[in-house]
């Protein structure tokens, strides 16, 4: 067969720049190597799939890229975060908004926006291929003139847009050799490592807590007992550490900073109350109790798994009655809720991480198109780029932007018919 448009890898990007190409009149094929699409968009979530951000304010929104907003305001432009809802809402997928403005489907499934995505692939008669691992670029003159697989088949096009995705989760297809292939035509790479990923802590009592979740709480990373990097959020303790949007988002600050020495963590309970008002709540609220024994008289404060490991790092019996708690006592208990500490072993490697940072360098990219500026037919889109991004919906957001956008352009450039 011949097509306009080739794409290279069926994750959420390479889907919806796909759906996007055909819908425009192109004859469109999708490459993917896995025996089905959207492997590890289905577990994303926990698989709940975490769609979009709702923040609508762009300033805002592209602030969470960091200094890498200034490449996504022209691409944010075309397909917004309100378009993506559209997308999904009129395709029969309502969505509900929750904390941190993360978007996910009403019906708490992946499969859903699966569903969607492959419902709009096979309504503009996108060609799908599974099974069919890529082998790199054919490359002439500056342009790409196909795509090899491994079984030594070329398939060609006018245009083509690689979707490959990065490092994460290698076992769902992210292994990274799309980054070989573009460095081999000319691009600059910058090496992937795990960029939201759990964090393992050497504290036996961490693990034991495995489970259990905070809301609301502060996370304070130190070096040499001085302050590096803190915020706000959820978090979630696990067999080997921590993990959760709170710790997610940190964790890339932390693995920067185990380069140059040991990292501790300080988790602050109570981040809304100062010290001395603690306190005072404490010992207001221990009052009320007084003929309890003191692991049963702190729910008010933390969770009850919790109670008992807090007690003893205060080095306090916990079945002491709180009649004989003494002042001493209750300071290092209001002391621990505003600084509990962890020493971090490690984090977790790509096989655990959400997405990786590193791949092509921003400024070989035109943003207004997804277009190579090494290779005018090829558009690169999603965990591809070298783009570093918070948990919380970004990243879908990021594929689904880019691969629209790719989408509109590549159908354009290889269609003459088509008008923007």
């Amino acid at each position: 067969m011949e097509y306009d448009v080739v794409v290279v890898g069926g994750g959420p990007a390479g889907m919806m720049a796909a759906g996007r190409a055909a819908e425009l009149g192109a004859r469109v094929v999708l490459l993917e190597k896995n025996p089905t699409l959207g492997k590890k968009l289905l577990i994303t979530g926990g698989g709940r799939c975490n769609v979009t951000n709702a923040e609508f304010d762009e300033h805002i929104l592209l602030g969470k890229f960091k200094e890498n907003k200034k490449f996504l305001f022209s691409p944010f432009s075309r397909f917004t975060v309100q378009q993506t809802l559209d997308f999904f809402t009129s395709r029969n997928m309502p969505i509900k908004i929750e904390a941190q403005k993360r978007a996910f489907p009403v019906s708490n499934s992946a499969q859903s926006v699966w569903d969607v995505l492959v419902a709009y692939m096979n309504k503009h008669n996108v060609h799908v291929m599974t099974n069919s691992p890529a082998d790199g670029f054919e490359f002439e003159g500056g342009t790409v003139t196909g795509i090899r697989l491994k079984n030594k088949t070329i398939v060609r096009a006018a245009t083509y847009i690689i979707a490959t995705g990065g490092k994460s989760r290698p076992t769902t297809g992210s292994t990274g050799e799309g980054f070989q292939w573009l460095k081999e035509i000319g691009h600059t790479i910058i090496e992937p490592d795990p960029a939201l990923v759990p964090v393992t802590i050497q504290e036996a009592w961490v693990h034991k807590l495995s489970g259990l979740s905070l809301k609301d709480v502060k996370l304070t990373a130190f070096q040499n007992t001085k302050k590096q990097v803190s915020n706000k959020g959820s978090m979630l303790f696990t067999h080997f550490g921590i993990s959760g949007p709170l710790v997610l988002n940190m964790s890339r600050d932390i693995s920067e900073l185990l380069k140059y020495g040991e990292v501790t963590l300080a988790i602050d309970l109570a981040p809304q109350t100062d010290i001395g008002a603690l306190d005072k709540e404490l010992l207001a609220s221990l009052s009320e109790h007084t003929n309890k024994k003191i692991k049963n008289s702190l729910g008010k404060f933390i969770a009850p798994t919790l109670a008992p490991i807090l007690l003893e790092l205060a080095q306090i019996d916990p079945e002491t009655f709180v009649h004989s708690i003494h002042r001493e006592e209750r300071l290092r208990i209001t002391k621990l809720l505003k600084h509990l500490p962890m020493t971090v072993s490690g984090i977790l490697g790509p096989e655990k991480a959400i997405v990786t940072s590193g791949g092509v360098e921003l400024s070989e990219i035109d943003f207004q198109t997804m277009q190579s500026k090494i290779a005018p037919n090829l558009y690169i889109i999603g965990d591809v780029l070298n783009i570093d991004r918070p948990s919380g919906g970004y990243s879908l957001q990021l594929c689904w932007t880019t691969g629209h956008v790719a989408g509109t352009h590549a159908a354009k450039s290889s269609v003459s018919s088509i008008r923007i």
